[in-house]
């Protein structure tokens, strides 16, 4: 026990905007272009925390994102519909993941459209 360091608690960030103050001017643009779609495409999604991430919920958490080093990710992994799930087979990580690099411009209606398509998935599933 009394080779333990005690570092102090950091209280996680409790709103959007808490998250994208940590990141670069450029990060920080892309992040809040994220946040506007989502709100722009799924009408009703509320801004939210969870897992240490900005996220949305409609009743339940459906969309998360966070930047990283070298890039942006999504989650958690589309299921549905197969059209899109396959159109977004080069951002795909090995757990289904989206990441999408920081070095490449953001394909927001791509983007829009996973967002949608997670809002369904996780409503029928409330």
């Amino acid at each position: 026990m009394k080779d333990q360091i005690h570092m102090p608690s950091v209280p996680a960030p409790k709103d959007h905007e808490s998250f994208f103050v940590t990141a670069t001017p450029e990060i920080r643009l892309r992040l809040e272009a994220i946040q506007a779609l989502v709100e722009q495409q799924v009408p009703g999604a509320e801004r939210c925390e969870s897992y240490g991430m900005p996220a949305f919920r409609l009743g339940k958490v459906f969309f998360y994102f966070a930047a990283f080093k070298r890039h942006i990710g999504v989650y958690p992994p589309l299921q549905e519909p197969a059209g899109l799930v396959e159109e977004l087979a080069i951002y795909r990580g090995p757990k289904g993941n989206l990441s999408f690099p920081h070095s490449a411009p953001l394909p927001l209606e791509l983007i829009g459209r996973v967002a949608e398509a997670l809002a369904n998935q996780y409503q029928r599933h409330v």
